[in-house]
This record gives structure tokens, C-alpha cells and sequence, in this order.
């Protein structure tokens, strides 16, 4: 199994819709890679506002997923909730 997290950095200046992003934005990437569901994360204490986590069977249907036509929907709309670069981290689950 493959985990894909994004984690949104806290800075300066920055701005995050967390109600967009868990009621809009993460469903719509949930659709768009035809995934049953993902984690959303809210930032408590520590160097992230916001994360969410999103897993899959495989690297390849990770690699599908960014192929799928709705992906450009889903990149085009983070500047509907933040102004923040997102960080990437893609893991393989060993548990």
C-alpha cells in the first residue's frame, strides 16, 4: 500500500480554508482518483496547518491517479483555500 500526504506548511502570511478543504477540495480529489475516502488532517501544535492522507493500492495507481482527467481540476483549485506550497511525501506502508 502507497500513502500520499500533503502537508501544508504554517508561515508568515499564509492562509488556509480548512472548511473548503474538508468539504470541497479533498472530495473532489477523492472523486477524481476514485478512491473510497482519505484523512484529513488539522494542525494542532507543530510545523503544518493542515495535512490530508491519501492512500492506494499501488505505486501505479498512484502514478494513474495524476494521469486521470480530473487531476488538473484538483491542482487548479488549491488557490481556492491557501496561498501555502504544499509538501509532498509518498511512503510505502510497512506496517
Amino acid at each position: 500500500m502507497i500513502r500520499m500526504t500533503v502537508l501544508y506548511p504554517s508561515g508568515d502570511g499564509s492562509t488556509f480554508d480548512h472548511d473548503y478543504f474538508r468539504d470541497t477540495h479533498v472530495p473532489m480529489a477523492v472523486k477524481a482518483w476514485s478512491l473510497s475516502s482519505a484523512h484529513v488532517l488539522k494542525g494542532l501544535n507543530g510545523p503544518y496547518v493542515a495535512g490530508v492522507e491519501f492512500s492506494f493500492g499501488s505505486e501505479d495507481d498512484l502514478n494513474a491517479a495524476f494521469a486521470a482527467p480530473g487531476t488538473a481540476e484538483v491542482m487548479a483549485d488549491v488557490a481556492n483555500y491557501t496561498n501555502i506550497t504544499p509538501v509532498l511525501q509518498t511512503s510505502e506502508i510497512v506496517e
